[in-house]
């Protein structure tokens, strides 16, 4: 059985590592005989280089990332590959049906007044921001996703570099009329762009996914696609 490692962004906040350390518990609860390391690409430790030398068998790396871009795409694979030529990088955790549902969730626990959208409420999905054409365009389809989840319309808005920024979204919402605009969080810990999305002017800012059911189920979903992809095709005769 391969070992799954989990490479998470990073953080300054001591949060980060609890929320994945508590993520990955629920994966171990899924599935109790899977060897599950934790790691990070970067500002908490360990890294992915100690982490990947530390696994002595077959791993299958799957990044604690919502969308593609750098990290995802470059960063990761290329650090992977120079350590462990062997080892399988699964895709990013998102855009997903199963990470909507999360986001919702945590965004309906949350609301003042109790888990109920009225409405005149206005749902933006708010993202960190990528200056990747792919990672703006994950960040669309999770848009989508969280749309159909609601039914309602859900724009999304960037607080960092790459898209639309954030405040100008959620000051459009209150322009066109609505009742409270709603800030739903596209991040997996709390930290330095959940504090930012705190001052983007939202009636209400939805706390990350974090260790949310759903997410554990996700991250084993991309380990059996990383697992299957990479799997000896036997030929039939």
């Amino acid at each position: 059985m391969p070992t799954l490692l989990a490479v998470a962004h990073g953080t300054r906040d001591g949060r980060g590592p609890g929320v994945v350390g508590a993520l990955l518990a629920r994966v171990r609860e899924l599935r109790p005989w899977l060897p599950v390391a934790e790691s990070y690409a970067e500002l908490a430790e360990p890294s992915l280089e100690e982490a990947v030398s530390g696994v002595g068998g077959p791993v299958v790396v799957v990044p604690l990332l919502l969308g593609r871009g750098y990290h995802a795409l470059v960063d990761i694979p290329g650090r992977v590959e120079r350590l462990r030529p062997d080892a399988v990088v699964a895709g990013p955790l998102g855009p997903s049906a199963m990470l909507a549902g999360a986001v919702a969730d945590r965004l309906l626990a949350g609301l003042p007044g109790g888990p109920r959208l009225l409405r005149s409420d206005a749902v933006v999905l708010g993202a960190a921001g990528s200056s990747d054409p792919a990672g703006v365009a994950d960040v669309r389809a999770a848009a989508r996703l969280l749309s159909r989840r609601l039914r309602r319309p859900v724009p999304f808005g960037f607080v960092a570099a790459g898209g639309p920024p954030l405040a100008g979204v959620v000051a459009e919402q209150r322009a066109s009329g609505a009742g409270r605009v709603l800030v739903a969080s596209y991040l997996l810990a709390p930290g330095f762009f959940h504090g930012r999305m705190g001052g983007a002017g939202a009636d209400h800012v939805s706390g990350p996914v974090g260790a949310h059911g759903a997410l554990a189920r996700l991250v084993l979903r991309r380990f059996d696609e990383a697992r299957l992809a990479c799997a000896d095709v036997v030929p039939v005769a």
